[in-house]
């Protein structure tokens, strides 16, 4: 693999006005995202995780240009995405697609399954009807359909075919780069794993990157070369699946992975906690994660941690991440029992 990576974020940072309350005051604002850094490199894949309104989503969008950074960059192959003219991020969107979490949704439901996968292409420019049937058969052939099907409407499909036809739609453009935001989740689990060995099979056939939004961290695990662990639009903790999971550095990796339910005497026991969460309304003095963790101290509320390397290619914000990496871990069970490996005929 080269040394340049493909995706390079440096420093992202996204507000959001709030409504204004009063016409004396200044409206407020919300902090999604935090001064987030991240390189991906050709052929790797990165798994963002976090609870809800930790930034997953606001990061997907910055990276696929859908909105504008407040400050920082996205770097893809080298170009920055907020700089380039209209035309110019048209022509780039070939390099970058999306799979989106709701496959029923993501689908319009007036169009043929030819038109719903041709439309990134005829957005690029103009190409004659045979032309595009022919890419678009073999965009589907390649992921487990039939030349048949371009004929038909989404609601002629079941919920795994309609996320199939979602990521030939992406692969239609023959990209460097998929973001899938939360691409299996509504999904069986059986369905869900035909869905990740497909994406784990295109990745070896065609050297593609992903970015993987998940709540889930088995699916993670299973899919993903290195995970980065986002709260309150910071990350937190990043480093491989192996490391993270087993040997995590920041309480907030641990509350995750806690939080995973066990079958234990024949039940499945949870946790039952109440913490009180910062506000993303303003930036907090000390580490953002103090007021839920039972580590914290007054250093920790006084001072910001900063992303440090605690280990190989293992990074972590906690001022206490070493302390925290002696305590016994559970860890998101292996990908091989809770994502069986189940692929069609």
């Amino acid at each position: 693999m080269p040394d340049v990576p493909l995706l390079e974020v440096n420093d992202l940072v996204r507000r959001y006005a709030l409504p204004r309350e009063s016409l004396l005051r200044a409206p407020g604002e919300v902090l999604a995202l935090n001064g987030v850094s991240v390189r991906v490199m050709a052929g790797r894949s990165l798994g963002v995780v976090g609870e809800s309104g930790s930034g997953k989503s606001t990061f997907a969008r910055q990276v696929m240009a859908l909105e504008r950074p407040t400050s920082g960059s996205v770097l893809l192959s080298g170009r920055d995405l907020a700089a380039l003219r209209p035309d110019e991020l048209r022509r780039a969107r070939r390099d970058f697609q999306m799979v989106f979490q709701d496959p029923y949704g993501s689908l319009d439901p007036r169009q043929t399954i030819a038109r719903i996968v041709a439309e990134p292409l005829t957005a690029l420019g103009k190409l004659d009807r045979a032309t595009l049937r022919e890419r678009v058969a073999g965009v589907l052939r390649q992921v487990g359909l039939r030349d048949a099907d371009m004929d038909k409407y989404p609601h002629e499909f079941s919920g795994g075919q309609r996320q199939r036809i979602a990521i030939a739609r992406a692969l239609i453009t023959q990209p460097k780069l998929i973001v899938a935001d939360e691409p299996v989740s509504a999904l069986d689990v059986s369905v869900q794993a035909q869905v990740l060995n497909l994406l784990q099979d295109l990745q070896e056939q065609f050297g593609l990157s992903y970015i993987l939004i998940s709540h889930d961290l088995a699916v993670v695990d299973y899919l993903c070369d290195e995970v980065a662990v986002m709260y309150l639009g910071r990350i937190v903790e990043q480093g491989s699946p192996e490391d993270l999971f087993a040997r995590c550095a920041h309480p907030y990796t641990r509350a995750l992975l806690d939080a995973v339910p066990r079958a234990q005497a024949g039940a499945v026991r949870r946790r039952r906690e109440v913490f009180a969460t910062a506000s993303q309304s303003a930036a907090s003095r000390g580490c953002a994660y103090a007021p839920r963790c039972p580590l914290a101290d007054q250093h920790c509320r006084d001072v910001a941690p900063q992303l440090r390397e605690i280990g190989p290619n293992h990074l972590a914000a906690c001022h206490k991440a070493e302390a925290v990496m002696t305590l016994p871990t559970v860890a998101a069970g292996a990908a091989s029992a809770l994502v069986p490996d189940q692929r069609d005929a």
